[in-house]
């Protein structure tokens, strides 16, 4: 620290370049500062710096981080705390520029491991990774406002979040008690032959289509008796609520009375979430993948078979390329996909989906010959895909009865409360003929064959520059790669992290001999044994990343247009 407080002394008033001396680490007396980059002008992105405290300076009971459910719910509520008292000093000090600015990772609601802040299950070691905008004026070094922010506000901010007197104990207990109870039921779901939970009390509504908080004074849920399942906690407690069961479950009622709400609210129960959040309780599984129409994306050498065949023009389904998309190829390429990666539950909602892919009703079968359609209905596939892979599907239908034909349960929402319809829709659906809901024939092999080269247009260039554009596209160089119908993105981090992965998998893993399957694999299983820095350039990791399912690498990697092919 007094080595630090030398070096500010120093490099006070010099050419901004000065600042670069500050490079390295220095020991305080209750954790260590490091200074990992040093921004290269004051209007520059901010300094990179984080700070390291032990198990012995923080104090936190080793308990609450052991086990991987309670160690991010913790990461979580200290990562929060540290930001609010962070933002107290921000811009305290004079310069120009970005001169004094602090920050560090804004959470939302969704509960996210993020590189932002760390602990060593191992050792207890806490890291937090933050950005410091040091002073300037103009491009002469004020070193003496640094002071004060590294050697006043900085120590002040560690003592007020950091370590385990600062943390409100009750709080902190009620978020770790609410992490057990979540990951609980996610570990119960499949015994229960349950694809998803939602309790009762629920808050579904959010405040608005950009504010992702409650609604205020929004109607709770309430699962319909016949549906009603009540489930153990820990510590001998229990929770009752909507229990959605494996097979095909159909989301129906009229418009504006809550559909679409509840089909969101599971996409993002794949997901917890804080205290207060209202989606506390709503559990999806893990693996559960929104799937939609994508016109004018990529396919890279798919089989579509199942769901396209002899096309006109006859190009090749069981190796379908294309660089832009129809309504019905793309949704078709996005459920391989999904099934390729292991998805166990498909979410879709009609309103987003190519009518044409997924329903052909009987007066149009009986106009147009089964042989000269080309599409083959998702609807036909749906009960196959359960009966043969066990792969559930939750859709939302608002136009179409002939779902009824194919349903294991119907869920009517009306004015934002849910009734259990199944027997009226099943005996409604009686008259349909069976040939508008089964499929032509078996389901075909699906193994991903495909092996990928190296994209030399990316890997020849001196740096490879990652990029995200908030959730809606990341990029390798000038190769973007479009995201924005991957709905269950919920963080720019997020595709902070996919950016890396790409630009790892381009750097280190397409060969031209192995497969795409065991690149993309092989590379998520390492990265969940050694966190993020098993994607990180160096020895410096980011900290500005955040988890991601093995789902949404897969669809990052399949809608990348750079991918190149044997």
């Amino acid at each position: 620290m007094r080595q630090l407080e030398k070096y500010l002394q120093e490099t006070d008033h010099k050419s901004y370049p000065a600042y670069k001396r500050l490079t390295g680490s220095y020991r305080f007396p209750n954790y260590t500062l490091t200074i990992d980059h040093v921004q290269g002008d004051p209007f520059a992105a901010p300094s990179s710096l984080h700070i390291t405290l032990s198990e012995k300076q923080h104090k936190i009971p080793a308990d609450y981080y052991k086990t991987p459910h309670r160690r991010i719910m913790l990461q979580d509520f200290i990562l929060r705390r540290f930001e609010s008292v962070l933002k107290t000093f921000d811009h305290q000090t004079k310069g120009s520029g970005k001169s004094g600015t602090l920050s560090v990772t804004h959470c939302h609601q969704e509960v996210l491991d993020r590189s932002a802040l760390q602990i060593n299950p191992t050792n207890g070691e806490l890291t937090v990774r933050f950005s410091v905008g040091f002073p300037a004026a103009g491009r002469t070094t004020l070193s003496m406002e640094l002071k004060k922010i590294l050697m006043n506000y900085l120590p002040e901010c560690v003592q007020k979040s950091l370590v385990s007197a600062s943390l409100p104990a009750d709080k902190l207990q009620k978020a770790i008690a609410l992490s057990d109870d979540q990951q609980f039921l996610r570990s119960i779901l499949s015994e229960k032959n349950l694809v998803a939970f939602i309790a009762n009390g629920s808050v579904l509504p959010r405040k608005s289509g950009v504010d992702d908080r409650p609604m205020k004074d929004a109607i709770t849920f309430v699962s319909p008796k016949e549906s009603e399942i009540t489930l153990p906690l820990p510590n001998g407690r229990s929770i009752t609520g909507l229990g959605i069961q494996k097979g095909i479950t159909l989301i129906v009622g009229g418009g504006y009375h809550g559909k679409s709400t509840l089909l969101k609210a599971l996409e993002r129960g794949i997901y917890n979430h804080i205290p207060g959040d209202g989606r506390e309780y709503v559990i999806t599984e893990d693996t559960a993948m929104k799937i939609r129409s994508e016109d004018g994306r990529c396919v890279k050498q798919l089989n579509i078979h199942p769901f396209i065949r002899n096309l006109p023009n006859n190009a090749n389904t069981t190796c379908f390329v294309t660089e832009d998309a129809s309504g019905s190829t793309s949704q078709a390429a996005f459920t391989i996909e999904s099934i390729l990666a292991g998805s166990k539950t498909l979410l879709i909602d009609e309103d987003t989906t190519a009518t044409n892919f997924m329903v052909r009703d009987d007066l149009m079968q009986q106009v147009i010959a089964r042989e000269e359609e080309p599409i083959v209905p998702f609807i036909s596939r749906m009960r196959q895909l359960y009966d043969t892979l066990d792969i559930s599907t939750i859709l939302v239908a608002g136009s179409c009865g002939t779902y009824f034909a194919t349903a294991h349960h119907v869920i009517q929402m009306k004015n934002y409360e849910p009734y259990d319809i199944t027997a009226t829709a099943l005996q409604a659906a009686s008259t349909i003929p069976p040939q508008a809901v089964t499929a032509p024939d078996p389901l075909p092999d699906l193994t991903d064959l495909r092996v990928p080269l190296a994209n030399r247009a990316v890997t020849n260039q001196r740096k490879v520059k990652v990029k995200s554009s908030g959730t809606n596209a990341v990029s390798l160089n000038h190769e973007s790669v479009e995201l924005r119908f991957v709905e269950q993105l919920v963080d720019t981090e997020q595709s902070n992290l996919l950016g890396l992965f790409l630009r790892h998998l381009e750097e280190h893993s397409f060969d031209g001999k192995t497969t795409l399957a065991d690149c993309v694999n092989s590379l998520y299983t390492r990265y969940r044994q050694t966190g993020f820095s098993a994607i990180a350039n160096g020895n410096t990791i980011p900290g500005n990343l955040a988890d991601v399912r093995l789902q949404e690498l897969w669809a990052m990697v399949n809608r990348y247009r750079g991918l190149t092919l044997r």
